[in-house]
């Protein structure tokens, strides 16, 4: 296995897609040579990464982490993975069915290559479910990227014509997201863990002939991918200097700056994260504090973490993460319009947009337990959790807006270099 051609080619569809989508149309390949080469290795990722989340790292709110046990998460990831494989095949095989019917070409070898390389960036992306409370917002967005790539492609391997592209995609979306939730729905069941996982499909199609409005979301994606490209030229333009070292540090810029949406972006220091966490939330009184900066292949995130207490033994929780190496990928999961809202007779859930912001409320009344986050700038991610008897959501949603949440938005572009 050539791992250098397999990141080269990941490299390419992600930030050239439009020059490589050609080349991909004309290559020979086989079914067996696609997985082998590429799909065995990638999918894998979305696996191992929920494995990690699941019984490793945990899911924690209100000071409990609830992990998945060791054997249940082991089944559940080789599980997940095969469903994985099938799902592509599945999913070119749809691709393939439909061809006809919006003057395209029958061709499994083309639609197997379809789904396979439009589903890299929602693979890729999907290592960000690691990451606490947002990761699946980078996930997500990554899928969503997956939706650009695919409409880039379509017209390419399929050769539909490009008029017909939106509704061939449309239809492949929807019938890969049902497919999801069923792998959600089993994988979930066997992990115990109560929720379904249910991964956006790709889509796509391409050609000049078509007009796309720059202020949509299939616009923005457009001006994503080109700032991508941009960077690509940077690294490329590294490789031929022969200097190996410029290459490595073109390439751990370019991840940065693809993360960043075209920037490069260096997270807050901790000394800048703790003025935002507070000595006191009203009645509470902090009780612990910690701040950290981690980075890695030039994509920097920091977090800061602080306890309250009242003097009822009521506790709050506040977090703040700044997301910078990925506030791009942030923007991107801002396309998506996501909204939900689900009421119990014990209490609700909901997430929506508030002047521009991602907003997610939950609050549970058996426990006297809840959280109150909120995304700003497409870059920080505050979170407000706590539980006792003498609290409810009103004040969460009280003490997170007593928070100098203004200063810390305004520091969005702090450290961020332009692409």
């Amino acid at each position: 296995m050539d791992f250098s051609k397999l990141i080269a080619r990941v490299q390419a569809i992600l930030l050239t897609p439009k020059t490589e989508w050609p080349v991909i149309a004309t290559e020979p390949e086989t079914v067996a040579n696609l997985y082998k080469k590429y799909i065995l290795i990638l999918a894998a990722i979305p696996a191992v990464a929920g494995f990690i989340k699941g019984s490793f790292i945990g899911t924690s709110l209100l000071g409990i982490t609830v992990r998945t046990p060791i054997v249940s998460g082991i089944i559940g990831m080789l599980v997940s993975y095969g469903l994985t494989l099938v799902l592509v095949y599945v999913v070119a095989l749809i691709i393939d069915a439909l061809a006809p019917n919006f003057g395209g070409q029958k061709n499994q070898v083309q639609a197997l290559k379809t789904a396979a390389y439009s589903y890299t960036a929602g693979w890729v992306a999907s290592i960000a479910m690691i990451v606490p409370w947002i990761g699946w917002l980078i996930a997500l967005a990554g899928s969503i990227y997956g939706i650009y790539l695919l409409y880039l492609g379509l017209s390419h391997t399929m050769r539909n014509p490009p008029d017909k592209s939106v509704v061939y995609t449309l239809v492949i979306v929807l019938i890969g997201f049902l497919l999801s939730l069923v792998i959600g729905a089993i994988v979930g069941g066997i992990t115990a863990a109560g929720t379904m996982a249910a991964g956006a499909a790709t889509f796509g199609a391409a050609s000049s002939d078509v007009s796309i409005d720059k202020d949509s979301a299939l616009g923005k994606l457009a001006a994503f991918g080109e700032q991508m490209e941009k960077q690509s030229k940077k690294l490329e333009a590294a490789k031929r200097s022969g200097d190996a070292n410029a290459e490595a540090q073109a390439a751990s810029q370019m991840l940065g700056a693809v993360l960043g949406g075209g920037d490069s972006v260096e997270a807050l220091p901790p000394e800048a994260i703790k003025p935002f966490l507070p000595d006191r939330l009203g009645d509470f009184k902090r009780e612990s504090i910690s701040v950290e900066r981690n980075g890695a292949m030039g994509v920097q995130v920091s977090t800061g973490h602080a306890r309250y207490v009242d003097a009822n033994g009521n506790r709050l929780d506040l977090e703040i993460t700044d997301m910078g190496g990925a506030k791009g990928i942030m923007a991107l999961a801002g396309f998506a319009g996501i909204e939900a809202d689900r009421q119990t007779e014990y209490g609700y859930e909901k997430t929506y947009k508030q002047d521009g912001r991602l907003v997610h409320e939950q609050w549970d009344n058996a426990t006297r337990s809840g959280e109150f986050g909120i995304v700003l700038g497409d870059r920080f991610a505050v979170k407000l959790s706590g539980n006792g008897e003498g609290l409810d959501a009103n004040l969460l949603k009280s003490a997170l807006a007593g928070l100098n949440l203004r200063d810390l938005e305004a520091l969005k572009d702090k450290g961020v270099k332009r692409g």
